[in-house]
Formats: C-alpha cells, structure tokens, sequence
C-alpha cells in the first residue's frame, strides 16, 4: 500500500512504514495525515504482528517537521496544530503490536518525537538524534517533552531539549535513548531480525506484556502490579499458554496460535 509520501508493506505479519518525503523525510501535514491512515489500518488488522517505522534512503529517518507551516502559526492555529500532531503519534503507543523505530539516519523534531511513540529503537551508528526546536523559537510539540524525560530521565532530557543539541547514534545508547546499534544502511535488516524473533513467541503474551510495560508506567507501582497480575490471568487457561508450557516440557519449538 502507498500514498504519496508513506509506504506501508505488510508481509508475513510485519507492517514496514516507510516515510518517504524527500529530502528529508520531513513530517508535512500531508505525510502526518497519510501516516494517520496507515495506523488505523494497523489498529483494526488481526493479522499484523510487528510494526517497524522508517524512513526512506540514507540521508535522513525523519529530520522534523516542514518548517513552513511555522510560518503561519499563531496560538490558536498552533495550539489545534499540535494537538492534532500529537493524536496521530500517540496511536502509535496505542497499537497492540510492538513498534519498532529502525532509525537509519538524521531523527530530529518530529523525528525524534515518532521514534520516542516506538516500542523498540534500533539506530545506524551515523544517525543522531534531537529536538533542536528552541532553535526556532519554539518547544517539542509532538510529546518530546512528555516522552524523553520518560525515556532518558529529567535531566538529560533538559540538557537535550534545553540546549536543542542532538545526540550521535553512540551516545544515544548509551543513555538508553536507543536500544541497539548497528552499522550504516543495516538498520531495518536488523528491525526485522528483531521483529520475526518476536513472532516466534507468544502473541497474547506479546501483547499483554506490552500493555503491562505501558499502563505500569502511568500508574503506582501498586497498581501495576495488580494490572500485571489480570493480564497473566487473561492468558492461562489459553491454547498458547498450554502449548508454550507443553513445548518447553517437550523440549520442541512451540506452535503458537494466537488463542
């Protein structure tokens, strides 16, 4: 499937969106109102197990907004601009599928904003990444405020956000900013060396520990714990969870189902 800037492959499971607006993969209204139709398509599939996000080419992933539609901004039109924004972006947290970031080059502003909604980022050792928008006068408006400090604690997210630097892919892992690091141009073959691992395992546990990791998060530890606890009881009694416990006594790969 493909509009005029997003792509979305779906083989196997696996849904590859691709944001593909040259030069830089910039997140235009336009591209944000096609990637909005590509989520809802994944929301209501039963069928798509992974989701990875990418940009297309080497130049950049996503190198932030189209910096024109600031130049008509005032509070109110910005105000509905980034609620708007930030709706489309927060469906990717709300997708039951894991998400995987494959950051294959430059991710700033809106970019680094989609990667932070991702579950899972793997980044090429010549991507960086930032939210330089003070830089134009403005701050994160698509949750980078919200989600970095989630992310990468309340004072590295001020020293990034505050000074509008970016970070190179290596720092980014090793302040938990991305998970993985791999060399240039290999990005998203090691996003779906990681998605079809995924596949192997449970999907009703795949799911429910997602959910658990993201409601755990915005809730006491107490109330996770017991949000943790229903979900592992949603899944026993289930045909995978027999078949995972009767595989590993069989010592044999288990034949998940998703039921």
């Amino acid at each position: 499937m493909k509009t005029k800037s997003v792509i979305c492959d779906i083989n196997d499971g696996i849904a590859v969106i691709t944001i593909n607006n040259p030069p830089v993969n910039a997140l235009s209204k336009p591209v944000m109102t096609e990637l909005n139709i590509f989520l809802d398509g994944i929301l209501a599939s039963s069928s798509i197990q992974v989701v990875i996000i990418t940009g297309f080419g080497e130049r950049a992933f996503v190198a932030g907004a189209d910096i024109n539609q600031f130049l008509t901004l005032d509070s109110l039109s910005g105000r509905d601009w980034v609620l708007d924004g930030q709706k489309i972006i927060s469906k990717i947290t709300t997708l039951s599928q894991p998400v995987i970031a494959a950051i294959n080059g430059p991710s700033l502003g809106g970019g680094c904003e989609l990667v932070l909604a991702c579950d899972i980022r793997i980044a090429s050792e010549n991507a960086f990444i930032g939210l330089p928008e003070v830089n134009l006068g403005v701050i994160p408006g698509y949750g980078g405020t919200q989600r970095l400090p989630r992310l990468i604690g309340q004072g590295r997210a001020m020293a990034m956000i505050l000074t509008g630097d970016p970070v190179k892919a290596e720092e980014a892992l090793h302040i938990g900013l991305v998970e993985k690091l791999v060399p240039a141009g290999q990005a998203l073959a090691e996003a779906m060396i990681v998605a079809k691992r995924i596949m192997t395992r449970g999907p009703l546990a795949v799911r429910a520990a997602k959910k658990a990791i993201d409601g755990g998060l915005e809730t006491t530890l107490e109330k996770g714990l017991l949000l943790e606890a229903e979900l592992f009881s949603a899944i026993c009694g289930t045909e995978d969870q027999k078949e995972g416990a009767k595989a590993f006594l069989s010592k044999r790969p288990p034949v998940f189902k998703g039921r």
